[in-house]
């Protein structure tokens, strides 16, 4: 199968690559590079640098390279950046996508899995959270995820199309060729990592009085060699018809839990500095992932957070300085 990945230079996009050639299938990536790596995609895929509200470049590729599916992964996705702009996140996320979809229909490829996010929960009222939990986002970035998902809904009813959405928890870790290297960087896991690599003096907690159990905020970590894998189940099972799919570890981690096992794996002792909440945080995300476990199959390997955390330290010894090394 020949499937168009949009976003297939960045942190999850480039594994979702990779996993599709592993499987057989010919990945084609399409990113414009504002957070993505030119090498991080496989070599065997070809590449496109452009925009995906760009319609005639992707209409071109689509038709040059026999585009069957998507796996639309492009998006801008930092919380607090969403609340300060959120016009850049309704056009990028939210217009482009919609231009993306019509590119589509156009061409006639009416199959797409969509990277989604757990934050169009907002904040959760009830630990786990599953996919029929309400949706009440409270940042602009889950909202414009949840507007999609709601546009691929009514393109379904409307127009044929078969997607997956996925929710995802919260991403981590790093396969042997490919790990996060964000700009600004924003994830907790690399950023603690940073400072036990002397980079950065101390890791910010952001509030400590959240209503969890040690005051900081709880989230669930699933490991990017899962969520892609995910992915392929979820496009392999369009034919039976459109869903929505919840993808986490189905247990939670607080910032302190995260920061201990850090210190446990790399032996470094990390200060820590308690700043100021960041907008748009909610206390506590933790997945239910019954539903792709019972419909697909699918559960996580690496669930555990001390090897989720062994991977990402390993990735980033090797490339301290991220991408640039390579």
């Amino acid at each position: 199968m020949k499937v168009l990945v949009t976003g297939g230079a960045g942190y999850i996009g480039s594994v979702v690559a990779a996993e599709l050639a592993a499987a057989g299938a010919k990945p084609i990536v399409v990113d414009n590079l504002s957070a993505g790596h030119r090498p991080a995609p496989p070599q065997e895929a070809p590449f496109i640098e452009g925009e995906i509200g760009d319609a005639e470049l992707l209409a071109e590729t689509i038709r040059k390279n026999e585009v069957e599916a998507v796996i639309h992964l492009a998006a801008s996705c930092l919380v607090g950046d969403s609340i300060s702009d959120p016009a850049a996140y309704y056009r990028n996320n939210v217009s482009n996508g919609l231009s993306l979809l019509e590119t589509m229909r156009a061409a006639g490829v009416r199959r797409i899995v969509f990277s989604s996010s757990a934050a169009v929960y907002g904040n959760a009222r009830r630990i786990p959270i599953d996919e029929d939990a309400p949706t009440e986002p409270i940042n602009p970035y889950g909202e414009t995820k949840l507007i999609f998902e709601r546009a691929l809904h009514w393109y379904d009813r409307a127009y044929d199309f078969r997607f997956a959405s996925l929710r995802y928890f919260n991403a981590a870790g790093a396969t042997g060729d490919r790990g996060e290297d964000h700009d600004p960087e924003t994830h907790l896991i690399p950023r603690v990592l940073k400072v036990a690599l002397g980079q950065a003096e101390a890791i910010d907690v952001f509030g400590a009085d959240y209503e969890t159990d040690d005051g900081t905020c709880v989230r669930d970590y699933v490991h990017v060699a899962d969520l892609a894998r995910a992915h392929i189940l979820a496009l392999q099972a369009l034919d039976r018809g459109s869903r929505t799919f919840n993808l986490g570890g189905g247990s939670g981690a607080s910032v302190r839990q995260v920061i201990e096992t850090a210190r446990e794996v790399t032996g470094h002792p990390i200060p820590e500095r308690l700043v100021d909440r960041r907008p748009g945080d909610p206390p506590a995300l933790v997945a239910s992932f019954n539903r792709i476990n019972h419909e697909l199959g699918w559960k996580p390997e690496r669930s555990d957070l001390r090897p989720i955390l062994e991977s990402a330290w390993e990735w980033q010894r090797a490339h301290p300085e991220g991408y640039n090394d390579d």
